[in-house]
């Protein structure tokens, strides 16, 4: 059931929804104690009881805290009340490039600039040791700021990658398998968006370089 407009949940005033997808529905809320807008993204209530859907949410939330940057969206907060569980995070105005795309094709210079600063923000990421696994236009917004990537519901952890000492090229150890929740040769992601290694669901690394490929060539 949707949230109405100044439903309360924690220090959280609920004012307008954003948008829903198959595990949660988001909202544009007011954070009462700082006066500032947020978005809280809230776990489907039929979800609430699933022990694989909040593990999922849950990961998500420490996906997105381990991470800071300019091009990432910010976690603000994490919390449960009365069977709700819910996540906070920066308000982005904006619109999405999906949005953005049905309205036409990008200047190249745009496209160059979005690329250059979601490729910052997945870099830092893999650094940390999370990869999204789920990059597409519709999870790009774009604000007055710059490109920021967000919903990391499908991300996966993985060994941060270091740079080495010397050289161009990036080297990793042999994946561990972090992710208990996605079963053995289980496919996740937006298909359209998929690299080949994740349709035949190898190794990620080779499917977050090529993610971001995709949602550039649909600019044009």
């Amino acid at each position: 059931m949707a949230l109405t407009s100044g439903t309360k949940i924690g220090p959280y005033e609920i004012q307008s929804p954003l948008g829903a997808g198959g595990m949660g529905e988001v909202y544009r809320a007011r954070d009462t104690r700082l006066d500032r807008t947020v978005a809280i993204k809230i776990l489907l209530a039929h979800l609430s009881s699933h022990a694989e859907a909040k593990q999922r949410f849950e990961r998500e939330a420490r996906a997105i805290s381990s991470l800071n940057h300019p091009h990432i969206c910010t976690l603000y907060d994490v919390g449960h009340q009365d069977g709700t569980d819910y996540l906070v995070m920066e308000f982005l105005e904006g619109e999405t490039l999906a949005d953005r795309l049905r309205k036409g094709p990008l200047p190249p210079q745009q496209v160059l600039k979005c690329g250059i600063e979601i490729g910052e923000g997945l870099e830092r990421a893999h650094r940390t040791g999370v990869v999204h696994r789920d990059l597409k236009p519709g999870n790009i917004m774009l604000t007055r700021s710059g490109a920021k990537l967000m919903d990391f519901g499908l991300a996966k952890a993985t060994p941060p990658i270091t740079p080495p000492s010397s050289g161009l090229s990036m080297t990793q150890s042999t994946p561990v398998d972090a992710d208990p929740l996605t079963t053995q040769g289980a496919i996740v992601g937006t298909f359209q968006y998929m690299s080949p290694e994740q349709v035949e669901a190898k190794k990620p690394i080779p499917a977050a370089i090529f993610s971001p490929s995709a949602p550039s060539s649909m600019r044009w």
